[in-house]
């Protein structure tokens, strides 16, 4: 019994630790809100909203399908159809709680104190139910999660249905607070709150001298992470503990992986990205994203992504660089760490170059603009392979639009289903991999099966939020004026050529055709920035993306969205507020290196800002801690005092050089603070029933 006692204790306590913060604001098909470029004819909301104009007129029929009599009902049922269209529609419907038929109706107990607007408000349900209740309904909303499923389509009174008010509201209302919203007859908004102080600066230590493009924590847990250059090479590294005055630890004549004979690396060419399968620990399978030359290489050779599907001819498209269209490839490669029954995949140094399958090949029109980065979704287990629009100045063959070709696109792929050669074929895969049932094809039959997302330009570094995975976020390369961070969604359409960013796009060439601005509802970027906020010596500005900020080592900085330019001139924090709203503010920071940093940091001339080279990439180990990997060496995020600057909620004394740092994690008070009280009250008083029952039983 004692251990018995001692899980549910520890179930509890863990229970306690879980964040409840509730997701960025999706529609009910899980995307997200969009600024139309007219206003919606019959919903007539302003601002972010979740249905197109299709859509809008589809609601428009069901109501009038409703013929509704009375005046004061019909608006209520009008508002209620129309809430499907507002920016918080997946909050008002509940979808992860199945109720999906109509929003939840707000339905409080009102205090003595409350106004005449905020009791009707609190009192939507009732009214809904006194304006409505004697009124009959053509194929009511309210009947379809009736007791009575013979009257879904005939025309029924609420009376029908339901025996009194408060049945009806039992089923359909509910309050507004613990982290949900409820629906009071108008467009919903989230209470703001004062926008945070940003930090007054960001600090680091150097720690490593390479310069790498990707940076991989171990699968084990451990404090170790694997570190790929552009060239190919791939090492296992040793992170140092936070103040101890150490640098990486690598062995760099023995590479994890060397794949130099395969990869052509050049300007935006190399190895592109590496990623761990989220049962590494016990089938040892990880990928790699990488550039091929096929004149050297001649089983590189695949596909070309300029064809006739997409209505592009690549003979017309001419020399880039002095390559041929499509000399170059980008390919995903699946590779083994499998040891033997001894030796585990964790317990593996290196591995042999020899591929076990390839997933995906693909030839290349230009020889710039292909992203090439590869996540696994966290709580999905999918491939996400980022693809930028294959070059040339202003996309000229419209790729990035063109739903049928895989270039401005960020795909998603089930690598654990292989597909029959049969199931290839027939779907037109590129490779080895299968199609998930829920990607956006089964929803938009025009769209290629692997794609997630399009409209990209060049995708440069994305991110799940560790500890909100609905949060993606993909920085994508701009033109000529602006540089954008997204949050990406299922099936969202970001833009690019139609728009550079929130700014209307003018292609110098348009060879593969033109996309009109009122065919398609962008999504806008949550953040970025002009070039000319850029100071730089030549060319223009690039964006890096990166991480949300989740360790306790700078507590100022934690929650905040970082990014950079890659010519190291700025970096960004990106402040939401209010939290999980999906709106941001950002801040240009200070940024210094530690006097005390393991490897001395060299400065730009004429100021106290790091001479970091080109930042190519960002990083995260399993501590949460960020790394900047640069041209000039890899560089650590630490707290704030070793750069003289102020952060309250840092505790100094508790952390000094030599010592293992704070805790890497948020601590417990900490985490529980994002715990709403009502969740919390009811999870204590749940685990204290159990403890009670168990403890008598």
């Amino acid at each position: 019994m004692g251990g018995v006692l001692t899980t549910i204790f520890l179930f509890c306590y863990m229970m306690l630790l879980v964040d409840h913060s509730t997701p960025h604001p999706l529609c009910t098909n899980l995307r997200a809100p969009f600024t139309p470029k007219a206003p919606l004819a019959f919903c007539q909301y302003n601002g972010s909203v979740c249905c197109n104009s299709t859509e809008d007129q589809q609601l428009q029929n069901q109501f009038k399908a409703m013929n509704v009599s009375d005046s004061g009902c019909a608006s209520l049922l009008k508002s209620i159809l129309c809430s499907r269209c507002d920016q918080f529609s997946s909050e008002l419907y509940r979808v992860e709680s199945k109720l999906k038929k109509v929003p939840v109706l707000c339905n409080s107990t009102v205090s003595a104190n409350s106004t005449q607007s905020q009791r009707a408000a609190i009192n939507f349900c009732s009214k809904v139910w006194d304006e409505c209740h004697n009124v009959s309904i053509s194929s009511s909303p309210f009947s379809l999660q009736g007791r009575d499923a013979r009257l879904v389509n005939s025309t029924s009174k609420h009376t029908d249905l339901w025996p009194s008010k408060s049945a009806f509201c039992n089923e359909f209302g509910g309050a507004s607070g613990d982290g949900l919203v409820c629906f009071d007859g108008g467009p919903v908004s989230l209470n703001s709150s004062e926008t945070p102080s940003p930090p007054s600066g960001l600090c680091l230590e150097k720690v490593g001298t390479g310069a790498y493009l990707n940076m991989v924590p171990h699968p084990d847990g451990s404090n170790r992470v694997f570190l790929s250059n552009q060239d190919g090479k791939t090492w296992l590294a040793t992170v140092p503990e936070q103040g101890s005055g150490s640098k990486l630890e690598l062995d760099e004549s023995n590479p994890f992986l060397d794949l130099t004979d395969q990869v052509h690396a050049d300007v935006e060419l190399g190895m592109m990205g590496i990623a761990f399968h989220p049962n590494f620990q016990q089938n040892g399978r990880f990928f790699v994203s990488f550039n091929c030359d096929k004149i050297i290489l001649p089983e590189c050779s695949g596909r070309c992504s300029c064809n006739t599907d997409v209505g592009c001819d690549p003979s017309k498209l001419g020399s880039d660089n002095g390559a041929m269209p499509c000399q170059y490839h980008s390919v995903i490669a699946e590779f083994s760490a499998n040891g033997t029954k001894t030796v585990q995949p964790s317990s593996v140094a290196s591995v042999k170059p020899l591929e076990v399958r390839r997933i995906l090949t693909m030839g290349l029109p230009f020889t710039s603009h292909h992203g090439g980065q590869i996540l696994f979704g966290p709580e999905d287990g999918h491939l996400y392979f980022m693809m930028g629009d294959g070059g040339g100045r202003g996309d000229p063959n419209n790729f990035s639009q063109n739903k049928k070709s895989l270039l401005g696109k960020i795909m998603r792929l089930d690598v654990d289903k292989i597909p029959s050669a049969k199931e290839i074929s027939d779907l037109g895969l590129w490779g080895n991999y299968s199609i998930p049932a829920d990607n956006p094809y089964s929803e938009d039959k025009q769209l290629q099966p692997e794609i997630w997302a399009l409209g990209f330009r060049n995708p440069w570094r994305c991110s799940f939020d560790a500890e909100r995975p609905s949060y993606f976020l993909c920085a994508d390369v701009g033109q000529d004026e602006y540089e954008e961070v997204d949050i990406v969604t299922k099936g969202g359409n970001y833009g690019w050529r139609v728009y550079e960013g929130p700014f209307r796009y003018n292609p110098p060439s348009s060879p593969g055709g033109n996309t009109s601005a009122s065919s398609i509802n962008p999504i806008f970027p949550v953040m970025g920035y002009n070039h000319s906020e850029v100071n730089k010596a030549e060319g223009s500005a690039s964006i890096t993306g990166g991480y949300f900020y989740r360790s306790q080592t700078d507590p100022c900085m934690y929650g905040r969205y970082l990014y950079t330019d890659l010519y190291g001139a700025a970096v960004w924090a990106g402040t939401e507020n209010p939290e999980n709203s999906g709106n941001f503010s950002t801040t240009k920071l200070s940024v210094s290196c530690a006097r005390d940093s393991p490897i001395q940091c060299d400065t730009v001339k004429g100021s106290s800002f790091p001479s970091l080279g080109f930042i190519t990439s960002f990083g995260q180990d399993n501590r949460k801690d960020i790394y900047l990997l640069a041209s000039n060496g890899v560089y650590r995020v630490v707290r704030p005092s070793r750069c003289n600057y102020n952060c309250s909620e840092e505790n100094v004394t508790a952390f000094t050089p030599g010592s293992s740092g704070p805790s890497p994690s948020p601590s417990a008070a900490g985490r529980l603070s994002t715990v709403p009280l009502m969740k919390l009250l009811r999870l204590l008083l749940s685990c204290s029933l159990l403890l009670l029952f168990l403890t008598n039983s």
